[in-house]
């Protein structure tokens, strides 16, 4: 059993990480030394021209905030405690781990931001984009990890005679390995990290066309996207917004290889058959059936349904289709409430300046788009329709496949067609509009002007964020600080939840305030995060330029409710009071208002000094005991009246609250019996591990771990001693026995046949004979010589080998 633990928050072994539990010392955040130790040196990042609005810190939705340092060019990683030691307090280890990409950026780093699995973080400008893997192939050099770092798109985006700019980047939300960015020359391109990181893996050129009132050319440049959230066919959408206010829609957009829910598919999949299949309308079964296929083919598994009931995420295939272009949906057009609004519907809000962010937020059942304008205002829309996927018939895309036709990548030209546009009225019948390829209306739902100070030289940018712990909160960084919009108004929410609400306009209230004048000449905030825990507390962390740290805590409580109650109003919008619910009426305004002032009788001086006996004293007394009883006497009558009347409703609740607290008791004693295991299985665990250190530490001191293997030089020798076995170990042998035979023949001789040759020989002395004796002797002598050294090469070969079988 393998267990991972935070290196920081337990004690590691020295060898594995560079900072010791006694090294950790456990601050509040707003004076970690990463923002208290640089807060007298000036901002830290300071352009002459107008600065682009900066976000360089994130969270990765657990434990740990990763700001990035302008000056010295790394990434600080803290790791932080929500409501510790206090619950309403943060708390962050001290030091912090720096992290230094293994390249040189030459761009500019505006925004930074993480994926979902918290392995890689974007580091993008408006000229460049690099992604930094925090996690892998690592050296540390003085404490320092130096992490790879690659670039994307760098044909594209970072060339020297290129004058493309990025305008947004964003981690796709099912994917942690595929980047969409849009750039200034009207392309959305969608890049697959882990495949190539020179060539998207989907290009998408748009071509919007230029209804309503702007038709000059800077009307039609992009200006922001958002990816859309998990509701239908909203999860395949891309939203695009574009620098008149105008918002399209891509759908359906699918990465190569991205996870969905097997539930959701399910739902679309159903619905399509369901209402474009059984239409009349024929454009309506056409549109439906390219997207049943187009289904079937990205998700083979929903075909049939009975395989993949036991799934629980399904994986998208690569596919597109061949004759068919994704159509851009838009502009989005308002609902109409008459004839009179026919010529407004193409219409945006009536702000000032140009469109600089937008944001998609899924509230519920609610897809709310809020674009954000450089006069300070913010246009809040509801999308009052679902969205449905359109293809561009007769509009084929350019696909690069491989040699087994699989897609590896496309690119198609996506372009809007007036025709598509249609006015939608609030009384018309929503199923005459199902699966015609008309985009969804939006239902505005109000104009927040933020009242920003006046920016000198340039217009106000604005960045949006959404709580992640309330999702009807907004979050939004500009020039004179933070401010937090909350929506108390959702059309589809409250229809399901069959509360018939009145539209309410969204509250705003200032979180930070950084506007010491009338004007603003620079962003004094470079940093924007938002932290929540599980037990419902939330916090706003701000860095300045000047790297200091600000942490507020957020209340998040009642924030959905009247900000106040008029108590003079008594039940004027209790218009029918039969049908209205008294099951949680206690007592009733009256008697909680109090009883009525008694009003003294104005009387003359002269009364006030006679006695309780008199006349007119008796008179003033039973007048006084009259104005007593009409009040505070009926008061009293009333409210004991009320009690008894409401007396068994008490006991009601009563019943039911201790009901409920015996109920938390016997989930509280359930609670402890299993957190008494779970500490049982987690102490087994830790012996487990124990146990299994103490058996890998016995057989690391084995003597056959420490054996090395052959080296280079040594594998040469072998193979050069295994030919000399092989072949001329065989050939020298055969030749030390024939040579050993005719030795045995010559000392065989008899004697006297040796002294007649002896005599013959000195008799003939043949000179031949005795030369080749003599050359016979020297040629024994080296045939010994290696022999005997091919021996010992024999026996160190036969030891090489027992000893590597050994190892083995």
């Amino acid at each position: 059993m393998r267990f991972n633990f935070d290196l920081e928050e337990t004690k590691p072994e020295p060898s594995r990480s560079a900072t010791p539990k006694d090294e950790v010392e456990w601050v509040p955040l707003q004076h970690h030394p990463v923002f208290s130790s640089t807060s007298s040196a000036g901002p830290s990042h300071q352009p002459t021209d107008s600065p682009p609005l900066r976000n360089l810190l994130t969270w990765d939705g657990a434990s740990r905030l990763y700001f990035w340092d302008s000056d010295e060019l790394c990434l600080h990683r803290i790791s932080v405690r929500l409501g510790e030691p206090e619950p309403t307090s943060v708390s962050a280890a001290s030091p912090s781990k720096v992290l230094k990409p293994d390249v040189k950026l030459n761009f500019d780093v505006n925004k930074i931001s993480i994926n979902s699995n918290g392995t890689a973080m974007l580091l993008y400008g408006s000229d460049g984009l690099c992604i930094m893997y925090l996690y892998g192939r690592t050296s540390s050099r003085d404490g320092t990890t130096i992490c790879r770092t690659v670039t994307v798109g760098p044909e594209i985006y970072m060339s020297g005679t290129n004058v493309i700019r990025i305008l947004q980047v964003s981690w796709h939300p099912c994917s942690d390995t595929h980047v969409g960015i849009l750039s200034s020359d009207s392309v959305f391109r969608l890049f697959h990290l882990s495949s190539d990181l020179i060539q998207p893996e989907q290009a998408y050129y748009l071509q919007p066309v230029q209804p309503g009132r702007s038709r000059n050319a800077t009307s039609i440049c992009p200006m922001d996207f958002s990816f859309g959230g998990d509701h239908l066919w909203d999860c395949f959408s891309v939203f695009i917004m574009f620098s008149d206010g105008s918002i399209y829609i891509l759908c359906p957009i699918v990465p190569f290889g991205s996870v969905y829910k097997w539930e959701s598919i399910v739902d679309i999949y159903n619905d399509a058959q369901t209402f474009g299949l059984k239409s009349p309308n024929s454009t309506a079964v056409s549109n439906s059936n390219l997207a049943i296929s187009w289904l079937e083919a990205t998700f083979p598994e929903i075909a049939g349904q009975t395989d993949g009931a036991d799934l629980s995420v399904i994986k998208a295939r690569p596919y597109a289709l061949f004759d068919a272009s994704l159509l851009l949906q838009g502009p989005l057009r308002k609902v109409s409430r008459g004839e009179d609004e026919a010529n407004l519907a193409f219409r945006g809000a009536e702000c000032e300046g140009r469109a600089v962010s937008f944001l998609y937020n899924l509230v519920s059942k609610d897809s709310i788009l809020v674009t954000a304008w450089s006069g300070g205002q913010l246009q809040i829309d509801a999308l009052a329709d679902e969205i449905q996927p359109v293809w561009n018939v007769g509009c084929p895309p350019r696909l690069r496949v491989d040699s087994h036709d699989n897609i590896h990548g496309l690119a198609m030209i996506c372009e809007s067609t007036p025709d598509k546009l249609s006015i939608v009225k609030l009384d018309q019948p929503l199923d005459s509009t199902l699966w015609l390829g008309h985009p969804p209306p939006l239902l505005r739902l109000a104009i927040v002007d933020l009242a920003l100070p006046k920016k000198t030289g340039s217009d106000s940018l604005i960045m949006m964020f959404i709580d992640p712990l309330m999702l009807e909160r907004i979050y939004t960084l500009h020039d004179g600080g933070i401010d937090s919009i909350v929506l108390h108004y959702l059309p589809f929410t409250s229809q399901t939840s069959g509360k018939n609400e009145t539209m309410r306009t969204p509250s705003v209230h200032p979180v930070l305030s950084t506007c010491q004048g009338e004007f603003s000449s620079q962003s004094p905030l470079s940093g924007f995060v938002s932290l929540s825990d599980s037990f419902g507390y939330s916090w706003v962390v701000a860095v300045t330029s000047y790297q200091e740290c600000i942490v507020l805590e957020m209340k998040t409580l009642n924030l959905l409710l009247p900000l106040h109650v008029d108590t003079e109003k008594k039940s004027i919008l209790l218009e029918e009071p039969k049908e209205k619910d008294t099951s949680d009426i206690i007592i009733s305004k009256e008697l909680l208002g109090g009883p009525k002032v008694v009003l003294v009788p104005q009387t003359s001086p002269n009364l006030r000094s006679v006695s309780a006996d008199s006349i007119e004293g008796r008179s003033m007394l039973h007048e006084y005991f009259k104005l007593f009883h009409e009040n505070y006497v009926e008061y009293a009558h009333k409210v004991y009246f009320e009690l008894k009347h409401h007396g068994p409703h008490l006991k009601r609740i009563i019943d039911d609250q201790h009901g409920r607290l015996v109920g938390a008791k016997q989930r509280l004693l359930q609670f402890e019996e299993k957190y008494s295991d779970l500490e049982d299985r987690i102490t087994n665990a830790v012996q487990m591990q124990n146990h299994l250190e103490e058996r890998l530490k016995r057989l690391r001191n084995l003597p056959g771990v420490h054996k090395k293997p052959l080296s280079t030089a040594e594998r040469d020798f072998k193979s050069q001693l295994d030919q000399f076995s092989g072949v001329e170990l065989d050939a020298l042998r055969s030749t030390v026995n024939a040579l050993s035979a005719r030795m045995r023949r010559h000392t065989q001789t008899p004697k006297d046949n040796l002294s007649n040759k002896k005599k013959l020989v000195s008799r003939r002395k043949d000179p031949v004979q005795e030369s080749q004796i003599s050359q016979l002797k020297s040629c024994l002598e080296k045939l010994s010589l290696v022999n005997s050294e091919n021996t010992k090469k024999v026996k160190l070969v036969e030891s090489a080998l027992r000893s590597e079988e050994r190892s083995i």
